[in-house]
C-alpha cells in the first residue's frame, strides 16, 4: 500500500451514502492557496431543516424554515470563522471555545481537552475541527476527532493530527463510517485526497458526490496565500434551484 497515495474526493463520497458532516483542509495544486471545505448532511427532518448563510466572513448554519426547529442545540452554529490569523473549521459549537481560548492565548487542544462527542446517544457523533495558522505566505494545519471510546459514552478519546502543507494534497476528516443504526464513528487518520485549483471544480466535485437524499449544505473557502483574500462557495440543498452562490 502507497502511504503517500492521494484519492479523488469524489470517489471516497460516491459509494458512501452517509459520512455524516465532512472537513477538508489542504493546498491546491499550484501551491497559490489553501482550500478548506465543510458539509452537513442529515437523516430528521430536525438536521435537513438548514442552510449555510456567509456574513462578514463567518459562515454559520441557520434554519431553513424557523417555525418547524425541533431543537437548535446541536444543529445551529458558527461553522468557519477567523480568530486573527487562524482560521477555524467545526461541526459543531466547539468553533466559539477553541475562538475564546486563542483570544485568550492558549492553543487548539487546551479548548478541545475542554469538549467531548455530542451528547446523542446511541450515536454519540464526533466533534472534529481544524485550524488552519497562516505565517507569510504559507500555512500549517491540524486536524482534531473527540469521539466516545465506548458504546456507553462513558470516556472521551481525543486525537489531532498536525499537517505540513504540500501542494495537491488535502486531509478528509467525518464524522461517521457510513451509514447504520447506531451511526458507526470514524476511525483512523484523516484520509489523504487530492485538492483542485479551480473552486467552482472542487465544490462541484464534492456536492455532487454526496448522496442526493442525505445531503443538506456545503461551504467551500479558498485563501489566496499570497494576498490572505477570500473567495468562498456556498451550496444550500433549500435554496431553489440548488446554485452554487458566489461570494
Amino acid at each position: 500500500m502507497d502511504v503517500y497515495a492521494a484519492k479523488g474526493i469524489a470517489k471516497l463520497l460516491r459509494n458512501n451514502p452517509y459520512p455524516g458532516r465532512g472537513i477538508v483542509i489542504g493546498k491546491t495544486p499550484d501551491g497559490r492557496n489553501a482550500c478548506v471545505a465543510y458539509f452537513i448532511m442529515g437523516r430528521s427532518a430536525n438536521s435537513r431543516n438548514r442552510v449555510f448563510s456567509l456574513r462578514d466572513g463567518l459562515i454559520k448554519t441557520e434554519p431553513f424554515e424557523p417555525e418547524k426547529v425541533e431543537d437548535p442545540s446541536l444543529i445551529i452554529y458558527n461553522a468557519v470563522r477567523w480568530v486573527g490569523d487562524s482560521l477555524l473549521v467545526t461541526n459543531g459549537d466547539q468553533t466559539d471555545t477553541i475562538a475564546e481560548y486563542l483570544s485568550r492565548g492558549k492553543t487548539f487542544e487546551q479548548a478541545l481537552s475542554q469538549r467531548e462527542f455530542e451528547p446523542d446517544a446511541p450515536n454519540f457523533t464526533p466533534r472534529i475541527s481544524g485550524i488552519l495558522d497562516f505565517n507569510g505566505r504559507d500555512f500549517t494545519y491540524r486536524m482534531s476527532i473527540l469521539k466516545s471510546a465506548d458504546r456507553e459514552g462513558t470516556a472521551c478519546n481525543r486525537f489531532t493530527f498536525a499537517y505540513a502543507p504540500l501542494a495537491g494534497i488535502g486531509h478528509f476528516l467525518h464524522t461517521y463510517v457510513s451509514d447504520g443504526m447506531p451511526l458507526p464513528t470514524f476511525t483512523g487518520e484523516p484520509e489523504r485526497i487530492r485538492t483542485e485549483n479551480d473552486i467552482d471544480a472542487f465544490t462541484a466535485a464534492v456536492w455532487e458526490s454526496l448522496d442526493s437524499d442525505n445531503k443538506i449544505s456545503l461551504a467551500v473557502r479558498y485563501v489566496s496565500l499570497a494576498t490572505g483574500k477570500t473567495e468562498d462557495r456556498i451550496v444550500n440543498r433549500n435554496t431553489e434551484g440548488n446554485q452554487h452562490e458566489k461570494v
